[in-house]
């Protein structure tokens, strides 16, 4: 299996378990060319971007580490122009959330990292 292919198994995975949580689902694999937003979801009034990282296990390190600053940039980025794209209000309340896999064990993040002035 490629990486990609394991990806979108987990990030399907990832969408099934925010839908049981009560989130509903926007769009997946959001993709510009600087960056890409792995699930959209809505959880209340907030629009939440969300990041999926998986791992077989932690030998290469915890999944939540790979979401360094370089890649919260890019997802703030994405994420702004997505908000754009779309026609959501400059006041929309966001949250940029992680979502780790590890084996079988699977993390959520909430708030995983702060948007600034975003």
């Amino acid at each position: 299996m490629n990486k990609r292919t394991t990806g979108a198994q987990y990030e399907e995975l990832a969408a099934e378990f925010l839908e049981k949580k009560g989130c509903r689902i926007i769009d997946k694999n959001f993709r510009i060319r600087s960056g890409e937003i792995d699930l959209i979801v809505r959880d209340g009034r907030y629009l939440v971007f969300v990041e999926v990282k998986y791992r077989k296990n932690v030998q290469k390190g915890s999944p939540l580490a790979a979401v360094d600053a370089r890649k919260q940039r890019v997802i703030l980025q994405t994420a702004q122009y997505y908000l754009h794209r779309k026609g959501y209000p400059e006041d929309m309340p966001c949250r940029f959330d992680v979502i780790g896999i590890c084996g079988e064990e699977i993390v959520h993040v909430k708030d995983a990292f702060w948007a600034g002035d975003f």
